[in-house]
């Protein structure tokens, strides 16, 4: 069976994340990736954020010191809908081993010519979560989810499936957008047809997942959440930061239990 035929038997019978209209959109933009001045600019300035949160984040579960040029030697980290790379790029720098994947042929292209130049030694992969689970890949000791929860067919299967590839004493971090009045005005209205920081029709809101359904999917799958924290933009100083605010943009931590499995 062909990997187009595979993809059609597994949507007939609700066994995939992949939502075919979501990859088409991003794989259109695949080659704006790195430009920070193009169609992802909102995540070039939204990056360094999420870097932090993900780098502390881990340094606090697995005892490493954060200010370490390379605080993440040793752990196997995967980024799953990683993109052009902005993530699994810096990941692999402290250190970490990447495995990145993205059901988007196109990303994958970028990201590895990104990458090659700089002499990172990153695992990229054209493939979706439950593609690795059914390879028996993983588990891994850093699992991440940016962005992209709220772009999947299945979201309880996509986060069941990012679970299954954590490691006992692992953990995961979840980023997207929560299913308020809030982040339809500004996440969809402002940030598509106002401000112009996303093409129109890249978030569909009837996806955005509130906090309290992530919590309750990942806890379903054998994870705790112990952390959360909210994400938001300031307009006077052109910068995002951690907030208490989760009402549009949002971060969770979740770990599983050292004798899970």
């Amino acid at each position: 069976m062909d990997a187009r035929s595979e993809l059609k038997s597994r949507e007939k019978v609700g066994e995939t994340t992949i939502d075919p209209a979501e990859i088409g959109k991003f794989s259109a933009m695949a080659a704006e990736w790195w430009d920070p001045f193009g169609k992802f600019k909102p995540l070039h300035k939204f990056n360094p954020v999420r870097l932090a949160y993900i780098r502390d984040a881990a340094c606090a579960h697995f005892g490493r010191d954060a200010s370490d040029e390379r605080p993440l030697d040793g752990l196997r980290l995967l980024d799953i809908g990683c993109g052009g790379g902005l993530v699994a790029e810096p990941m692999a720098r402290l250190g970490a081993s990447v495995t990145a994947i993205d059901a988007s042929e196109a990303n994958i292209k970028t990201a590895l010519a990104h990458a090659g130049p700089l002499d990172l030694d990153i695992d990229y992969r054209c493939a979706a979560a439950e593609d690795l689970l059914a390879a028996g890949e993983g588990p891994f000791d850093v699992v991440l989810n940016l962005e992209v929860v709220e772009h999947v067919a299945d979201v309880d299967l996509f986060l069941n499936a990012s679970a299954d590839l954590v490691a006992p004493g692992g953990m995961l971090v979840m980023a997207t957008i929560n299913r308020t009045l809030k982040a339809l005005a500004l996440a969809k209205i402002g940030a598509e047809y106002i401000l112009r920081w996303l093409p129109a029709g890249t978030h569909d809101p009837r996806k955005f997942v509130k906090p309290d359904e992530a919590v309750a999917a990942l806890s379903d799958a054998g994870m705790t959440v112990t952390k959360d924290a909210g994400v938001s933009y300031n307009p006077l100083m052109d910068q995002w930061r951690i907030s208490e605010d989760t009402d549009v943009n949002y971060m969770l931590t979740a770990v599983k239990a050292a004798d899970a499995g």
